[in-house]
């Protein structure tokens, strides 16, 4: 039992590693939730996933979580392509991801 709450704690960003990816990618002080830091933080959580997936091949839940949040990550995109090209441009060379 303790072994799944392990794990599951283990998946998620720790304060340090979230304030870190906020103070890299914000828009000026105080921003917390433009759809930069966002993408950023879904980034860094589908990276982690995708290690703990490489690990535990079987793991469906956590792969079907993952699906949801590239595809949240993917709307994100398509919002901010459309809103200022310049800015998504710049978050998808500053994130390395594919267009």
């Amino acid at each position: 039992m303790c072994r799944v709450f392990a794990s599951r704690r283990a998946l998620n960003l720790d304060q340090s590693e979230r304030s870190a990816v906020v103070e890299e990618y914000r828009a000026h002080e105080g921003d917390s939730g433009s759809s930069e830091v966002q993408i950023a933080l879904l980034t860094a959580r589908i990276a982690e996933l995708t290690e703990h997936l490489r690990e535990h091949k079987h793991d469906h839940s956590s792969r079907h979580g993952l699906q949801k949040m590239v595809g949240q990550r993917r709307r994100l995109l398509n919002y901010l392509n459309g809103e200022d090209v310049n800015r998504y441009r710049e978050i998808i060379s500053k994130l390395n991801l594919r267009k």
